[in-house]
């Protein structure tokens, strides 16, 4: 399954040249990241409050294929690549139109409140690994 997220590139995501400055994919992609978990009826603010637990980026690599500009329309496509105990693969690109401009394999690893990586409950392995 892949979770589709649409997002407008606006003036502020742009350097001069009017193209998407490089760090903002980044936040493009987390906010799909952001949508796509929700999607799968996982609160994080609960997850924290409830069981201590967060989300955070361990490791991305990315790739810059062709740049966004200024008013693009992009579609953000997440999919689950793998899982573990405590950590959530994933693959990430933007889109404009049909064409891919970037591309990003993500990971992530779930923390308790004092930053060590600890196991995902049963039921959010369970809610990843179907999607």
């Amino acid at each position: 399954m892949s979770h589709a997220f649409s997002c407008r590139v606006y003036f502020e995501d742009t350097e001069l040249a009017g193209i998407v400055y490089y760090a903002n994919y980044l936040k493009f992609i987390e906010r799909a990241r952001t949508e796509f978990i929700r999607t799968l009826g996982i609160d994080q603010a609960d997850l924290k409050a409830r069981d201590g637990i967060v989300f955070a980026v361990r490791r991305v690599e990315a790739d810059y294929i062709r740049p966004a500009l200024f008013d693009d329309v992009l579609v953000v496509r997440t999919q689950v690549t793998g899982i573990t105990a405590a950590r959530v693969h994933l693959t990430q690109s933007v889109h404009r139109d049909d064409a891919l401009i970037f591309d990003a394999q993500v990971t992530l690893v779930a923390l308790t409140g004092d930053g060590r990586p600890t196991r995902m409950p049963a039921t959010i392995r369970h809610a990843l690994d179907t999607a």
